[in-house]
């Protein structure tokens, strides 16, 4: 399985809201959260291209992940995979090389995850620790 990391472009907005709609959807709705004009103007309102890059499998979108890389303590704000590519190792294969460029760079990676999403183990199980939580999510921090 080839794995790519490009960067993203404004043009590529639309199909990366489709894609996060498509990866949350169950979670939301397990929630009775689910409200596509709110996921959208979520993503819209931390969309940074420059930050943003796909996660191709041989060359097809498999997910994308917004990274701010720019500071001490790096921000994941975004982390999806369309459901066809969940659970066969990407994600976790994407965030191993996360954190150990930040172990690398002697840096810290702060996230917050949505309550009852299946993410919060995949967190734990990848050594970030709760740091905190709000009425929809849990903060998570990955110290290296």
């Amino acid at each position: 399985m080839m794995l790519h990391t490009p960067i993203a472009r404004e043009s590529d907005f639309e199909g990366l809201a489709m894609l996060r709609l498509a990866a949350i959807r169950a979670s939301l709705q397990a929630l009775g959260r689910f409200d596509p004009q709110r996921s959208h103007q979520r993503l819209r309102a931390g969309f940074i291209p420059a930050l943003t890059r796909h996660i191709l499998v041989d060359g097809v979108r498999a997910g994308f992940y917004i990274l701010n890389d720019r500071q001490p303590v790096w921000r994941l704000t975004h982390f999806y995979l369309a459901p066809d590519y969940s659970g066969h190792g990407i994600g976790s294969r994407l965030l191993a090389e996360l954190c150990a460029r930040a172990r690398t760079l002697r840096a810290s990676i702060e996230l917050a995850a949505l309550k009852g999403s299946r993410s919060n183990a995949f967190y734990l199980a990848h050594g970030f620790e709760k740091i905190g939580e709000s009425q929809w999510d849990v903060e998570y921090r990955y110290l290296p």
